[in-house]
Formats: structure tokens, sequence, C-alpha cells
């Protein structure tokens, strides 16, 4: 199938979005147990961690850990907002540098300015939108990012989503007062497919729409490690309790530019397999064996293919062994811990 497709549906009692482009699932979001990613809290100040930069916080869902922290003493309070999900026996990674983040704006207390996304090219088109930003957010001295996704909307809904934003973080802002408390939840999945997955699309939003456009029988297949790559090449790939493995095979095509082009292939793909399955951390590449000669095009397609992703990714390069390393947030649970049916 062409085209386009947002299915909103629930996955074992949890809400979940998927987004289908051209009969291939892109992108899968299931709402898991931890607290989500954006979350904000009003967190209490525990013990700073000699030798990390960092300092624990208690919330009312646990334990927290904020990074690189000075002039914070034990009881203090402050406002965080959660970064990802914690591995198992971790404390929940948060940063004080709050973000109000929606379809069309990001509000950003921290960082005052008007800015468009870059993106957007038109300038009578940015003139127009940071027109309506000073005209929404007057004298707040809040920051404003415009997305990109500004460039086709109406007017109006911009100015509605700009001014809901900007209320929602003077009210957490002024919210200083009393004890640990969470202060807002986070998206949900069908909330962030309506704010992130913005480019038109066929949207389905009946009870069973999983089952029905083939969504169970894609999300069983991200259960294989076992990859095949376009080509005929294959790669497995396979989380450990250290790290996230990937082996890449060229198969039944043993032509001296198989490796090559099934290293490619891998890259290419990477973000998207990664994606689908909530994997993060520390990713090792064990490439199919090609000469030193062929790396510098297989790292342009790396990076070119991470660029266009959305979560963090750090890619750190080869190692003295010949595999390729690079390290990503944490943002999302692993989907084998989301297809558990919630208690």
């Amino acid at each position: 199938m062409k085209g386009r497709q947002i299915i909103l549906d629930h996955l074992n009692g949890r809400e979940a979005a998927a987004l289908i482009v051209d009969g291939r699932i892109e992108d899968l979001l299931i709402d898991g147990d931890d607290p989500r990613p954006g979350a904000i809290y009003r967190a209490v100040a525990d013990r700073p961690v000699k030798g990390q930069g960092g300092l624990f916080l208690r919330t009312p869902d646990g334990t927290a850990f904020l990074r690189q922290v000075k002039g914070i003493a034990p009881g203090n309070t402050m406002l965080v907002q959660v970064t990802g999900h914690a591995e198992e026996g971790k404390a929940l990674p948060v940063t004080q540098k709050l973000l109000f983040k929606s379809r069309y704006a990001i509000v950003t207390p921290d960082a005052p300015g008007l800015n468009v996304s870059r993106s957007i090219k038109d300038e009578d088109l940015r003139d127009t939108l940071l027109a309506i930003a000073h005209d929404v957010m007057g004298d707040t001295g809040m920051g404003l990012i415009l997305r990109s996704s500004c460039a086709e909307a109406d007017p109006e809904d911009i100015a509605e989503d700009i001014a809901e934003m900007a209320d929602l973080a003077a009210a957490v802002l002024a919210d200083t007062e009393g004890g640990a408390e969470c202060l807002t939840d986070g998206d949900g999945p069908h909330a962030v497919a309506w704010r992130d997955w913005v480019e038109p699309a066929e949207i389905v939003t009946e009870a069973g729409g999983f089952a029905s456009h083939g969504v169970l029988d894609m999300i069983e297949a991200l259960q294989d490690p076992r990859v095949a790559l376009p080509g005929g090449g294959f790669a497995f790939v396979e989380p450990t309790r250290a790290l996230v493995a990937v082996d890449v095979n060229t198969g039944a095509d043993t032509s001296p530019a198989a490796a090559l082009k099934a290293n490619i292939a891998l890259g290419r793909d990477l973000p998207r397999l990664l994606r689908l399955r909530g994997l993060g951390g520390q990713v090792t590449l064990d490439l199919a064996p090609m000469p030193k000669k062929d790396r510098r095009a297989f790292e342009m397609a790396i990076k070119a293919a991470f660029r266009a992703d959305s979560i963090e990714t750090v890619l750190a390069g080869w190692t003295p062994l010949g595999h390729y390393e690079l390290q990503r947030q944490r943002l999302r649970q692993p989907l084998t811990t989301l297809l558990r049916p919630r208690a």
C-alpha cells in the first residue's frame, strides 16, 4: 500500500500508535509503565554523587538523577523534566532545562528569543510566523521555537498552539512551593503522534486498527532479531545487558561489492531498526568485512541516516577491532518490555 497511515489503537491494554509508510512500519509508540519522557516534576534534592558530577533527587515516582549540578543543597526543591527511560535498577534521567513541546511550537523558558525552524526558507512566511509569535508571547520573557510544521498550518491554529504552551509553561514555572510532586504527565502515544507525525496521512482511529491494517504482524516480525536487508544481505539486532550488538552478513552474495552493499543498507536502515525496537545506549556494529577504503562510503550513509532521526545519537566511530560504535539516547523502553500485558 502506497502513502502514509497513522494508526491509533491499543495493544495489551496500552495506548499505541503506528506510522506506516508505503506499507512498511516506520515508527511505533507504545505507552509504558515508567514516567513518560517530557513529564515534569517538582523534585527534592537528596544527595550528590561524588565523581559523577550529579545529584540524586526524590520524586513521587522514585529516584531521579540530575547531571552537572552545582550549588544545590539536600532538601532544595527544583523543577525537572524526564529526558528518557531508565535502565532497570537505575535512576530516572532528568534535566532542569524544561521544554513545552506541541505540534507547532516549543516554549523554552531557559532560552529566551523567538526562532523559526531553519527548514522554513520562505522569508515572507518567516516574518509572518515571527509576527504571530511576538503577538502571542508578548513580554513573557520565555523563548519560543516555531517548528517546521508551521509551514503548512493555519495562522490561527499556530497562535492557539503557542498560547496553550505558554500558559502551561507559566503555570508550571509558578508551581515551585511544596514537596515532591508530578506537575505534568508527559504526552502519550496518541498525543505524540499528533505532535510529531505532521506530514499528510490517513488517520485510522477505530478500535482494532492494528489487526485490520497488519500492524500486529509487523510488530511480531520486530521480535525476530534477524532482519532482511535490501540486496539480499541480512543482519541480527540483539540487545544484551551491556550493549546492542548488530551483526551484518552478505548472505548468498559473494561478489566483491557485497560487503559494502550490505553495510550501507544496514547503515541507512539502522535508525528505524533501533527506533522500532526501543533500543538505545551503546550500539556496536560487527559489519561485513570490507576494505578500509570503503569505510568512507559507509560513514556517509550512516551519518545521513541518523541526521534525519529525531533521537539523539553520537556516532563514535571505529574500534581497533574494526567494529563501528555509536551511543544512542534511551528515549524509549525496549519493545520486548512494552509487549508484556499490563498487570
